[in-house]
């Protein structure tokens, strides 16, 4: 799997932790990663939200691209984008350049929302909505999360192909 940050995937939860505590949290975060990164199996939304709490963090918005392949393995989780407090540009042609490029038979897309308000603005909608229709084109679904992160209430995840 590969992984494409511009940040650090895990960064440090300022004025909550002691130094030490941070040092610990930190450490588990990195083990967990290093599990994770073997490739995971991505075959419900909590195993999507779950892994997602672990690698889409950080005071500005990041848009990140979770690449499947048939059986839903994580082939690549990229940051496509970087952005500020409130807006991240997305552009669907970069989406799918690097999908097609993974040979992914799916995606999903992801961003954090710094301010913590899981709700998708209009622009998130619409974003989603570009990506899931240039995504069509070629047949590669992108798995609805809603424009925020997923939830099993947006529908049942599919199941893997053989």
């Amino acid at each position: 799997m590969t992984r494409n940050t511009r940040t650090p995937a895990i960064e440090a939860q300022p004025h909550r932790f002691s130094a030490q505590e941070q040092a610990v949290v930190y450490e588990a975060r990195q083990i967990l990663l290093r599990h994770l990164n073997q490739n995971p199996v991505l075959t419900s939304w909590q195993a999507v939200l779950d892994y997602c709490a672990l690698t889409i963090r950080g005071d500005v918005e990041r848009f990140h691209v979770l690449y499947l392949d048939r059986r839903n393995r994580l082939i690549s989780d990229e940051c496509l984008a970087i952005g500020t407090v409130d807006h991240v540009p997305v552009y669907p042609r970069e989406v799918l350049r690097r999908c097609l490029a993974l040979n992914a038979s799916a995606l999903i897309i992801v961003h954090n929302h710094p301010a913590g308000d899981p709700e998708p603005s209009a622009a998130d909608l619409a974003m989603t909505k570009e990506v899931r229709n240039a995504s069509a084109s070629p047949a590669v679904p992108a798995h609805d999360s809603g424009g925020r992160q997923p939830a099993p209430r947006r529908g049942r995840f599919p199941a893997p192909r053989r």
